[in-house]
């Protein structure tokens, strides 16, 4: 192999290296760009009262001032006119940076509290999380 082929060769396996090892990072925990959506529905117990829903809410909406690594967080109620909710009233939107922040939220001592506040309150919940622009 002569010394322009070997060049070649070399620099082909570098950019090869370093694509392989930037798609990894991307994929594995960091997405450039992008934003880690964490979304959960609650469906309440039938009877809750009014001030324990509102407990919920507002117990869930201080978790972004006790854990830093929520980089936005917005709820709502469900006002769909299409009838499609099962029963699911509330929605809270999470946002992360990184999974690994999402990883930090979730064991997070104040989670955890919420976890045990909201738990006994609900009939159902619904998690799903997903990169923006996926």
């Amino acid at each position: 192999m002569n010394k322009q082929a070997f060049a070649f060769l070399m620099l082909f396996l570098s950019a090869a290296t370093v694509l392989t090892v930037t798609m990894t990072e991307t994929t594995a925990d960091n997405q450039p760009d992008k934003l880690l959506r964490h979304v959960v529905l609650f469906k309440f117990k039938d009877g809750l009262g009014e001030d324990k829903v509102r407990e919920v809410v507002d117990a869930f909406g201080a978790l972004p001032t006790k854990i830093d690594q929520i980089q936005d967080f917005e709820w709502g109620t469900d006002v769909s006119v299409e009838n499609k909710a099962a029963g699911f009233t509330h929605l809270f939107l999470v946002t992360f940076k990184t999974k690994a922040g999402r990883d930090k939220y979730l064991p997070h001592p104040a989670h955890q509290e919420f976890v045990k506040l909201v738990g006994p309150r609900l009939a159902d919940v619904l998690v799903f999380d997903y990169w923006t622009g996926s």
